[in-house]
């Protein structure tokens, strides 16, 4: 849902809200599993929802999920695959419609919703996307990801991002350049499952709205992500200045790794306008204060 922007324009998170190697990491050792939510959005402030990717949760999760959480949290949900990955978009509108008023209960909390096109769906099928975008109600932000590759090549490119400007709707950007900075003792398998899993994309920071998704895929040697976090610190900060409000999501192959890649990015954008300090940083209502260094 469209609600006014207030002093925060940048809003970091992880894939998931809860992974049991986060105990001790971002949660208090021996938190329970039932309130891995409420503990993440009160040190994070947004996820990019996988889990709708799936499932569409009852109406009495969704509730759950309001009141676990601050109004000031973003959730980002991923449209179910039923919808995405089951043929034609316009063939899909009613179960895109009852989709979004599923989650409208969390009001505020509703960031952008995304699109993830399979890696099948191609530029000769633009005319559908396009429909099914003129259907899409406007009172709710959405970002599109595209995974096949003609959609990089610089005519169909324009193409694309034309329609996404003509309905106010965002481009999904995804960073998969991390997985390619060298192997790394005891994770070699779970590199060479991220690299096998994620589009070999490259990485077009182009924006289309007034908001953008940013899906960082960062390697678990933390220390190694420096140079390209410097990088998206620095064109983070060109665009929050612009005005354009930036979801970045923190992805890694060993998962324990993602909040520390939230932290880095963080400290490279303290005190940039539109970029409050982390809730995690005076998180310690468990009685344990955090810390990843």
């Amino acid at each position: 849902m469209t609600t006014p922007d207030d002093q925060r324009r940048f809003y970091l998170g992880c894939a998931v809200w809860a992974h049991p190697s986060w105990s001790g990491v971002l949660f208090p050792r021996g938190s329970r599993s039932a309130d891995y939510l409420r503990l993440y959005s009160r040190r994070l402030t947004t996820v990019e929802g996988n889990t709708t990717f799936y499932a569409i949760p009852s109406v009495e999760t969704v509730q759950r999920w309001a009141e676990e959480t601050p109004a000031s949290f973003r959730f980002c949900f991923k449209l179910p695959r039923d919808i995405s990955h089951q043929g034609a978009l316009a063939a899909r509108l009613r179960e895109t419609e009852a989709f979004v008023q599923r989650l409208t209960p969390l009001g505020e909390r509703l960031g952008p919703f995304f699109l993830q096109l399979p890696p099948g769906y191609s530029p000769r099928q633009i005319d559908d996307l396009a429909a099914w975008l003129a259907a899409w109600d406007p009172a709710y932000r959405l970002a599109v990801e595209v995974r096949h590759p003609d959609w990089y090549t610089p005519q169909e490119e324009t193409a694309l991002m034309d329609l996404l400007k003509s309905h106010g709707v965002g481009r999904v950007l995804m960073d998969v350049r991390p997985l390619d900075l060298g192997p790394l003792p005891g994770a070699e398998e779970d590199l060479r499952r991220a690299r096998d899993n994620k589009p070999d994309v490259p990485l077009h920071p182009l924006r289309s709205a007034s908001f953008t998704l940013v899906r960082y895929i960062g390697h678990p040697d933390v220390a190694r992500n420096d140079p390209l976090l410097d990088e998206w610190a620095e064109r983070v900060r060109t665009w929050l200045a612009e005005g354009t409000t930036t979801f970045f999501f923190m992805h890694c192959p060993v998962e324990r790794e993602s909040p520390a890649l939230c932290r880095a990015l963080q400290r490279r954008l303290a005190g940039a306008p539109g970029v409050p300090p982390l809730p995690w940083d005076s998180a310690a209502d468990e009685g344990e204060q955090l810390t990843l260094f």
